[in-house]
């Protein structure tokens, strides 16, 4: 049996007048890819007019993966990678993500299979440096951060998911977000996924700071911090 697969294509508003990565070009290399791949490609899934940098709101994209993650295909396939992600750790995220459900992630451009034995060589060697990545950003931060924390200042414009600042920019806890993570745990434990926490969560009035419904990604994210 071949491998079934879903294709995004997307541009952003400013990108619709370039010429080389429209959504036609995008498709008919995503088309070509899975007939010489013996990839059944069953649907491709477009987002028109909207940027990278936030996935949770290209309706198109969520679909897509809500297709994959449920079994409705084996893979997803982007013409490149900054079609679907907005950072190289976005696509890692997501992936890896996949490749717990059996699922894959190919990018043309980047010749990218995570099902592959070197395309999940490739996977590890991108997770590898991107980690290395953090890690020397981190060392290069903390001293600083430190001496900031000393003189009483926040060093971040936003706290993260579960806490607040106090008016002196301390953290403090948010009970309200603290209490949608003790959800997100417990529905986890309880053996439900991502897309099916996303779904309990919207239908039991649970709302993300910007007061609108979880995405996929931004459970994900919650959900390895929990």
């Amino acid at each position: 049996m071949s491998t079934t697969a879903i294709g995004y294509v997307r541009v952003s508003t400013g990108e619709q007048a370039r010429d080389g990565i429209s959504l036609e070009m995008q498709a008919t290399k995503i088309r070509q890819y899975c007939e010489l791949n013996d990839v059944a490609l069953v649907e491709i899934i477009g987002d028109k007019g909207l940027s990278a940098k936030d996935m949770k709101h290209r309706p198109g994209f969520q679909r897509a993966l809500d297709m994959v993650f449920s079994g409705k295909a084996d893979a997803l396939v982007v013409y490149k990678l900054d079609r679907a992600f907005r950072s190289t750790r976005d696509a890692l995220d997501v992936a890896e993500a996949l490749n717990r459900k059996g699922r894959g992630l190919h990018s043309i451009t980047e010749k990218l299979d995570t099902t592959s034995a070197i395309g999940e060589f490739f996977f590890t060697l991108m997770a590898s440096l991107a980690q290395m990545e953090r890690r020397l950003v981190s060392e290069r931060t903390m001293a600083a951060l430190s001496q900031k924390r000393m003189n009483g200042g926040r060093v971040s414009r936003h706290a993260p998911y579960g806490f607040t600042f106090d008016t002196n920019g301390n953290l403090r806890m948010d009970h309200t977000e603290q209490s949608t993570i003790a959800k997100i745990h417990e529905l986890r434990t309880q053996g439900y996924s991502i897309r099916g926490i996303v779904t309990y969560l919207d239908a039991h009035g649970y709302r993300n700071r910007s007061g609108k419904s979880f995405g996929v990604a931004e459970i994900w994210k919650i959900a390895r911090a929990a």
